[in-house]
């Protein structure tokens, strides 16, 4: 049994949560020094008619693949390769990182007051071709915010960055008046679903 994975994102609540399962990790991201460079925004872009969680699962796996690429060229000792991405919906409508403060506004003035998807999708390539995959949706309610208070939050900073332009462990906490699912899942990587995986690899103990 390993303890050992490659965790192919850049997001330190990831690696906080992983940190949470006891899973010692190492990041593989992309455009290494040296390396060949990668346009990673290119496998973000949505496909038209795209479902929200046919998005989020296509996504997970192009940047698992893109990771796999990047240890085979950088001829890393073999492990585990874990990614996950997380996207927002209101309906079939996703909402990603805002690309400014504006679009941040523009996205927290239009979940405020309903309930939106929050999907995070998990993907484990394990040995050679064999991959393991799971998808976690959770529901949030936003109470009604008037514009003072998304400017106060925009003000901030936190928003950029943040799928749906908020992070539910910070400050948009206090405008949340319901929320079903994974906590973890909403934060970008739903423990549950994840140790699952894992158990299935043979990192974690069964």
């Amino acid at each position: 049994m390993t303890h050992f994975i490659y965790l192919a994102s850049q997001s330190p609540r990831r690696r906080q949560l992983l940190d949470q399962l006891g899973v010692g990790h190492e990041l593989l991201l992309a455009n290494a020094p040296g390396d060949v460079a990668e346009d990673v925004e290119a496998i973000e872009v949505l496909r038209r008619g795209e479902s929200p969680s046919a998005y989020v699962q296509r996504v997970t796996a192009l940047k698992l693949d893109a990771a796999v690429a990047r240890r085979e060229r950088r001829s890393l000792r073999p492990a585990p390769i874990l990614c996950s991405d997380t996207t927002v919906a209101l309906g079939r409508t996703i909402y990603g990182k805002p690309a400014d403060a504006s679009e941040a506004r523009r996205m927290l003035a239009e979940l405020a007051g309903h309930e939106h998807r929050v999907l995070t999708a998990v993907a484990l390539q394990v040995d050679g071709d064999r991959r393991l995959a799971a998808l976690s949706v959770s529901r949030v309610r936003f109470a009604p915010m008037s514009a003072a208070q998304i400017d106060a939050y925009v003000a901030s900073g936190e928003p950029l960055g943040k799928a749906g332009a908020y992070a539910i462990q910070g400050a948009a906490a206090q405008h949340v008046e319901h929320l079903s699912g994974s906590y973890s899942g909403i934060m970008g990587l739903p423990l549950f679903e994840t140790a699952r995986l894992l158990r299935a690899a043979g990192v974690l103990a069964p």
